[in-house]
């Protein structure tokens, strides 16, 4: 059998954007090896695209390695506006084959799940405090749906006893599970998002300095909201933040999703 490596190290999102090139390659035969972020692998093993996560840098002999990275391979972000996903599948020689729009997880049966069953989900942050939208955004939406929970990621333990009510799990195959069962999430360009949108949740993401051309997720479900007019501009963020700050441009997300059939 042939034995494909792929290295990506990164967040949640970056770690969701390589997952087609995974789904391709197992599919076209390969035993598909990773090594990245273990914890966020483990939803490709799930989804039965790769067949073990490895230790990096891999040793072994491989018929293909794909290297994505810094220092060698292909270089994590791409040099022009083009999605994310497209560029990997592209510079992997790749590009025009087929993955899935959503990730096939099964639901578990989980204590509180019922928390989740059918509820809106905000998720007011991310894993880069400079691409974070103001807080009072996403309590001017609690106050739109006031049955809405707050959910967190890793880097957001700063969320606990600021808004509630309020859920963080650091399980990630757990959190992807209780999220399936949601009607709509709503958040900012955060690896959570990406997840909502890829386990084929309604999701609402709100972009502040960064690109939703490049950062789009997989998924068929998703509106994406920028927050101004003005040019992305992440990660070199400009001292302005007017994306971030403007009260004109917190109004305009809100009434654009106050109009959204929802």
């Amino acid at each position: 059998m042939k034995k494909a490596f792929i290295y990506r190290r990164g967040g949640l999102g970056d770690t969701l954007s390589v997952f087609p090139l995974f789904e391709i390659l197992k599919n076209e035969g390969y035993h598909v090896s990773a090594s990245g972020h273990r914890d966020y692998l483990r939803l490709a093993i799930e989804a039965g695209w790769i067949d073990r996560i490895v230790s990096e840098p891999s040793t072994e002999e491989f018929d293909l390695k794909i290297i994505i990275g810094i220092n060698g391979g292909i270089y994590p972000f791409p040099e022009k506006r083009e999605w994310i996903v497209e560029y990997y599948l592209k510079r992997a020689g790749l590009s025009g084959k087929k993955f899935s729009k959503i990730l096939p997880l099964e639901e578990r049966n989980l204590n509180g799940a019922g928390l989740f069953k059918d509820r809106i989900i905000i998720h007011p942050s991310s894993g880069s405090r400079k691409k974070n939208l103001p807080a009072r955004l996403f309590l001017n939406l609690k106050e739109i749906f006031p049955d809405a929970l707050f959910v967190a990621g890793e880097a957001d333990h700063w969320l606990s006893g600021y808004v509630t009510p309020f859920y963080l799990d650091h399980d990630i195959i757990k959190t992807a599970s209780l999220l399936k069962r949601v009607r709509l999430f709503i958040g900012a360009d955060s690896g959570l998002a990406h997840l909502s949108a890829y386990l084929g949740i309604e999701t609402i993401i709100i972009y502040g300095p960064t690109d939703p051309v490049v950062w789009r997720p997989v998924g068929k479900r998703v509106i994406q909201i920028r927050a101004s007019d003005c040019k992305p501009c992440f990660p070199d963020i400009c001292p302005e933040r007017h994306c971030l700050d403007d009260e004109d441009n917190r109004d305009k997300i809100l009434s654009i999703i106050k109009g959204l059939r929802l």
